[in-house]
C-alpha cells in the first residue's frame, strides 16, 4: 500500500489522515449485492473502509446487468457473492473482506450485525429491511436506508445517536398485497448508483464525523426533474426500545425452495409426460409471452383459485423472475405438505436468454 493512495481525500482539510485513518479502522456491513450494493461497496472499498461485510445469496441474472454494472454477461448464473469479491480484492488489496453467502434471516441477523460499526441496507424488500432495522435498535448500530422506484430514490440514516429508525417512518409491514412488484415496477438503471452512491457519503460521514448526517431527514430524489428535497423525521422513543426481534418477518427471502433450471423444465415439456406448470404472471404479461402446456394463474389469484391445481400431482411454478414462484411455495407449501412444489429458476427472464 503506497502512502499517497488516498492523497485525494486526504488532501483535504476537513477530512485529511486522521479521517482516513477512521476509514481504515472501520467495519461495514453491506445487506444485498444488487442496484444499491454494487455501487456503495465499490466506493466504500476504494476510499479505504477497512473491513466490509457481503451479505447476499442470489447470483446473477441477465436483467441485473442494466443497472448492477459490476457484473458482467459472462457472470450470469454465478453467485453475486463470489462475483464481487473477485471484483473489489482486486480493486483494494488492503480491504479484509468477510462474505456470508445466505440471505439476511431472522437466526443470523443479530450474530452477523453485532460484528459491525455501521450497516448498510441495499435490500429489495420489506422484511429483510424490518429486520436490519429492529436488529439495528437492539444492538445500538446505524444503519443507512436506500429505496428505489421507477425514476426516483430515497435516502436516510436510522438509529444514529438516538435519531428516528424506520420504524418510526413505517411503523408496520405492508401485507404481500400491497407490495409493489419487482417485475412489473421497474426502475431506470442509473437511478441505483445515485442512490447508492449518496448511501455511501453517508457512511463515511457517520465514521470520520464530518459534514451533516441525514438522521431525522428523509432524502427524495426525482431523476426526472433532477431534484431533491428532504422531509423531516421525529424519533419515537417506544421504536428506540426494542429488546428482541418479532417472531416472525413475513415472506424472508431465505425460505428453503426446492428449484429445477429453464433446461430441466424444457426437457420435461417435450417428453411424454404430463407436467403441470403454473404461471403466476399477471394476466397481461402471460398475455405478452407465455410458455406452451402452462396454466395461468396471477400470484394474488393463487389461493382463492386452489382447485385448479392437481395437488396429487407435482407442480411447477414459473414467473418472469423467479421470485413470485417462490412466493407461491411459501404460501402453498404449509398448507399443503404432501404436494411437491418446485420453483423454476430465473423464469421467464432466464427461459428467453438462454432458449432464444
Amino acid at each position: 500500500m503506497t502512502s499517497n493512495r488516498y492523497i485525494r481525500q486526504t488532501s483535504l482539510k476537513e477530512f485529511g489522515l486522521a479521517a482516513q485513518q477512521k476509514l481504515e479502522e472501520a467495519k461495514v456491513l453491506v445487506v444485498g449485492l444488487g442496484g444499491l450494493g454494487v455501487p456503495v461497496l465499490q466506493y466504500l472499498n476504494a476510499m479505504g473502509v477497512g473491513t466490509l461485510g457481503l451479505v447476499e445469496g442470489d447470483s446473477v441474472d441477465l436483467t441485473n446487468l442494466q443497472r448492477q454494472v459490476l457484473y458482467s454477461e459472462n457472470d450470469i448464473g454465478r453467485p453475486k457473492i463470489q462475483v464481487m469479491l473477485e471484483k473489489l480484492k482486486a480493486q483494494n488489496s488492503g480491504t479484509y473482506f468477510h462474505a456470508y453467502d445466505t440471505f439476511l434471516t431472522r437466526d443470523n441477523a443479530l450474530r452477523i450485525i453485532a460484528e459491525y460499526d455501521v450497516v448498510v441496507d441495499a435490500t429489495d424488500n420489506f422484511a429483510t429491511r424490518y429486520l436490519i432495522n429492529d436488529a439495528c435498535v437492539i444492538l445500538d448500530i446505524p444503519f443507512i436506508y436506500g429505496a428505489l422506484h421507477a425514476f426516483e430514490g430515497q435516502v436516510s440514516v436510522f438509529n444514529y445517536k438516538d435519531g428516528p429508525t424506520y420504524r418510526c417512518l413505517f411503523p408496520t409491514m405492508p401485507s404481500t398485497a400491497e407490495i409493489p412488484n419487482c417485475d412489473t415496477h421497474g426502475v431506470l438503471g442509473v437511478i441505483p448508483g445515485i442512490i447508492g452512491n449518496l448511501q455511501a457519503l453517508e457512511v463515511v460521514k457517520i465514521i470520520t464525523g464530518i459534514g451533516e448526517i441525514l438522521s431525522g431527514k428523509l432524502l427524495l430524489f426525482n431523476g426526472l426533474s433532477q431534484s431533491y428535497n428532504k422531509i423531516s423525521l421525529t424519533a419515537i422513543p417506544a421504536n428506540l426500545n426494542r429488546t428482541r426481534l418479532e417472531d416472525s418477518y413475513g415472506q424472508e427471502p431465505c425460505v428453503s425452495v426446492t428449484s429445477i433450471t429453464v433446461n430441466e423444465l424444457q426437457t420435461m415439456l417435450s417428453g411424454s409426460k404430463s407436467v403441470q406448470v403454473i404461471d403466476v404472471r399477471t394476466a397481461r404479461e402471460y398475455a405478452d409471452y407465455k410458455l406452451p402446456l402452462t396454466l395461468n394463474i396471477p400470484l394474488d389469484e393463487l389461493e382463492n383459485r386452489i382447485q385448479e391445481l392437481n395437488l396429487k400431482q407435482t407442480v411447477y411454478f414459473l414467473c418472469q423472475s423467479g421470485k413470485r414462484s417462490e412466493i407461491a411455495i411459501q404460501k402453498l407449501g404449509p398448507k399443503y405438505p404432501e404436494t411437491v412444489f418446485y420453483n423454476i429458476l430465473g423464469g421467464i427472464n432466464t427461459f428467453l436468454a438462454t432458449c432464444t
